[in-house]
């Protein structure tokens, strides 16, 4: 029997996108042996096994508007430009106004790992979600944690980034964990290629005290077209079905636009009823039939 796996990829406001797709899960009653969620895509990861449709759409359409949730009192209260605490804590906790409802997340069957990255080794670490206790929602905060723009967060006397700065699409890692076929949600759309991060001085200037994560910036585009790389050759192997955005909409990491963020969500709907019959079809076994006759990924394997 095959071991099914869900990659939910990162990108701030982006992942809008992927809300639109896990809701459309939740309408079909998809489910997922395993599950590995990487910055937002962790959080929207974590509402989705909660089962808690439409959770993920708030957070960016309706809670981008409360001033803890982004900018600057945010950024001059906590030293993040994204709340994380606001977000993940006051909101999410159980006496919050959004509350994960936790204890279905830990009654879920699913595998659920979360990505974040040492900021001292440079590493990823992958989390199981029994390390997240209740109201203590640190690992997604410190899956987040984007160089820069917020500060490391400490979980046992260790300090965790971003999980994209170290594995943005962990498909390695659920092939190693014995996935046999992958369900991939990106943030960007087939031919998106990544180019050297921007701002270099400013976030080496932030990040001076872990010289590790200044390298792994520094070369973000190169692993992350790796990553792509490996994901389309699995989908042309017929072992991985990929949803990335098919419309090239105004998007980015710090989009708060109610309306820019409802076209995205919208779209993950929309695609998703596009590529339903062939999702069945991938799940039931038929790999091959599945792969989009629209795979532009060309230009993303010859980039690097």
């Amino acid at each position: 029997m095959s071991k099914i796996g869900l990659i939910v990829e990162g990108g701030g406001m982006k992942c809008a996108y992927g809300a639109g797709i896990l809701d459309a899960f939740l309408d079909d009653k998809i489910k997922f042996d395993y599950c590995i969620g990487v910055s937002a895509g962790s959080a929207n990861a974590a509402s989705f096994l909660a089962g808690q449709k439409g959770r993920n759409r708030r957070f960016y359409t309706d809670h981008i508007f409360e001033p803890d949730y982004f900018g600057l009192k945010s950024y001059l209260k906590t030293h993040n430009l994204f709340g994380l605490q606001y977000i993940y804590g006051t909101l999410s906790n159980s006496d919050g106004t959004d509350a994960l409802d936790y204890r279905s997340l830990m009654l879920n069957n699913t595998e659920y790992l979360i990505v974040a990255t040492d900021a001292n080794s440079g590493e990823p670490r992958y989390f199981h979600k029994e390390e997240m206790p209740k109201d203590d929602y640190r690992i997604i905060m410190a899956s987040s944690a984007l160089p820069g723009a917020c500060v490391p967060v400490e979980i046992d006397g260790h300090y965790y980034y971003d999980g994209g700065v170290s594995d943005s699409i962990p498909v390695k890692k659920a092939i190693e964990d014995g996935c046999d076929k992958l369900v991939i949600i990106m943030s960007k759309p087939r031919d998106f290629v990544k180019k050297p991060e921007s701002l270099r001085g400013f976030y080496s200037f932030k990040c001076r005290n872990y010289p590790k994560i200044i390298e792994l910036l520094n070369n973000r585009h190169i692993a992350y077209t790796d990553s792509q790389r490996m994901a389309y050759q699995l989908e042309q192997d017929g072992k991985a079905f990929i949803f990335a955005p098919s419309e090239h909409l105004s998007m980015g990491t710090f989009t708060m636009s109610r309306e820019s963020n409802e076209k995205l969500y919208k779209l993950g709907l929309k695609d998703y009823a596009c590529l339903r019959d062939g999702l069945k079809q991938f799940l039931d076994g038929d790999g091959q039939a599945c792969i989009s006759k629209e795979n532009n990924y060309k230009n993303i394997i010859e980039a690097v």
